[in-house]
C-alpha cells in the first residue's frame, strides 16, 4: 500500500478514538519513523501530509534530513548519546530522549536556541529500555531549572509490546497521570503540555489516554531495509 492509503487509515482509527473519548482528531500529531525505509519512502510520507519525521539514529537521521532538505518538523526519537548532540542539536526540533543530567548539561552546552525536549520515562521499568523510573522524573525535572536553553514539552514513553493493546492502557494512563503531576508544580520551563506515547500496534489506546504525538513506522511507511 501507498503511504498515502495508510495514512487515510490511520486517520480514520485517530478519528474513531478521539471520539471514543471525546478528543479533538487536530490534538493528535502523527510522527514517521523512517528509520527503517528510504528516502524516498519518507519523502512520500511527506507529500502525503506528514509533517512530522522521526529518526533513532544520529547519522541515518542527517543524511535524510540532508537528502529531504530539512523539509517537515524533525524529531530525535531514539536514545541520545551525549556525543551526538553536537551533530543532531541544529537540525532536529525536538529530542525524545532526555533521561540524565550529563546530557542536559551537553544540550546546554551545544544550544543556540530554546531546545524543545520530552523527558523519557520507563513507565514498565523493563531493563531493556530506556529512561527514567517515575519516580526520578519530578526530581529531575525540578533540576532542568540550571539549563535555561531546554523547554520540558512533555513525557516519552514506550510501552511494552504485547499481542493485545488493552494491556498497555495502566501504562499510558500512569503517563498521564505523571504529567498532571509536573504541570501541577508551574514550573515556566516545563510546561509539559505534550504526550509522545503510542506506536503501530498500540496507538489508538494511546490517544485515549491522552497522547498527542504517536509514532508511527511500520503501519504507516511500512520497512524496506
Amino acid at each position: 500500500m501507498t503511504v498515502k492509503e495508510n495514512l487515510e487509515e490511520i486517520q480514520h482509527e485517530i478519528q474513531v478514538a478521539c471520539q471514543r473519548v471525546g478528543r479533538n482528531v487536530e490534538d493528535v500529531k502523527i510522527i514517521a519513523v523512517t528509520k527503517y525505509v528510504s528516502d524516498e519512502r519518507a519523502m512520500e510520507a511527506i507529500e502525503a501530509g506528514i509533517k512530522h519525521i522521526g529518526e533513532n539514529r544520529a547519522e541515518e537521521g542527517l543524511r535524510k534530513w540532508q537528502n529531504l532538505n530539512g523539509r517537515a518538523t524533525w524529531h530525535f526519537i531514539g536514545t541520545l548519546q551525549s556525543r551526538k548532540v553536537k551533530e543532531i542539536i541544529e537540525q532536529f526540533d525536538y529530542i525524545h530522549s532526555l533521561d540524565r543530567l550529563s546530557l542536559a548539561k551537553e544540550i546546554e552546552k551545544r544550544a543556540r536556541k530554546k531546545v524543545k525536549c520530552f523527558v523519557q520515562v520507563n513507565i514498565s521499568q523493563e531493563a531493556t529500555k530506556h529512561g527514567l523510573n517515575i519516580k526520578d522524573v519530578i526530581p529531575f525535572i525540578s533540576e532542568l531549572y540550571q539549563f535555561p536553553s531546554i523547554e520540558v514539552v512533555g513525557l516519552m514513553t514506550m510501552a511494552p509490546y504485547v499481542e493485545n493493546p488493552e494491556v498497555t492502557r495502566k501504562y499510558f494512563a500512569s503517563l498521564k497521570q505523571l504529567q498532571k503531576e509536573v504541570q501541577a508544580l508551574q514550573l515556566p520551563y516545563a510546561p509539559c503540555a505534550e504526550l509522545s506515547m503510542g506506536m503501530s500496534n498500540d496507538f489508538q489506546v494511546a490517544i485515549e489516554e491522552g497522547a498527542t504525538y504517536i509514532r508511527l513506522g511500520t503501519s504507516l511507511v511500512g520497512k524496506e531495509i
